[in-house]
């Protein structure tokens, strides 16, 4: 796997993958989602709680 990755465009800024984050490597900024990528250990907990499917790996 690798780094997770937030398609801006797509993500609505729910902060589901926020509190599924297991190392807190996401927060959000300007409504949206951002990772990362020196904190994410590529889980992919985060692609799997995303509504929109915005998020990537």
């Amino acid at each position: 796997m690798s780094k997770a990755v937030v398609d801006a465009d797509t993500c609505v800024g729910c902060e589901a993958c926020v509190g599924t984050c297991p190392v807190e490597a996401i927060e959000m900024n300007d409504g949206k989602a951002t990772v990362n990528p020196d904190t994410c250990i590529e889980c992919g907990s985060c692609v799997s709680a995303c509504p929109t499917g915005a998020i990537s790996q």
